[in-house]
């Protein structure tokens, strides 16, 4: 299996949704316009790909110069712990440098995956809930 690496390609919308299903990422996949929103809006895109398939995606929000929100990190059914998704933060911080950080909130199945991987669990931290 040869997985390609890009950071100047959103993917498609429909294959962002078959990619966060497979993964079972919770994402509103039901809502094709948020999808499309949500990547649109997003500054730093990594994706990962075996061929055509999409198979890992790492969306990001950053000020490129203190703080980097990693928002979704989703790898496809089948290629999850093969290192793709690490691969994906790597390549985040390389396109950030050394002046952000990286935070993220975790899906609670995903609580033991990041420490293995590099990132710190705080306990400083507050949310606003959306409302939709």
């Amino acid at each position: 299996m040869q997985i390609t690496y890009l950071d100047n390609l959103k993917p498609a919308t429909g294959q962002v949704i078959s990619l966060y299903e497979s993964a079972g990422l919770p994402r509103p996949t039901g809502d094709y316009e948020r999808i499309k929103e949500m990547y649109q809006n997003s500054d730093v895109v990594i994706t990962a790909w075996d061929g055509e398939l999409l198979v890992g995606a790492a969306r990001s929000i950053t000020d490129w110069v203190w703080s980097c929100y990693l928002a979704d990190l989703a790898v496809r059914d089948g290629y999850q712990g093969k290192g793709i998704g690490k691969r994906m933060i790597e390549i985040t911080k390389e396109k950030l440098g050394e002046k952000s950080g990286i935070l993220l909130l975790s899906v609670p199945d995903a609580m033991e995956y990041y420490p293995k991987i590099g990132f710190t669990k705080v306990e400083n931290g507050y949310i606003i809930y959306r409302e939709k």
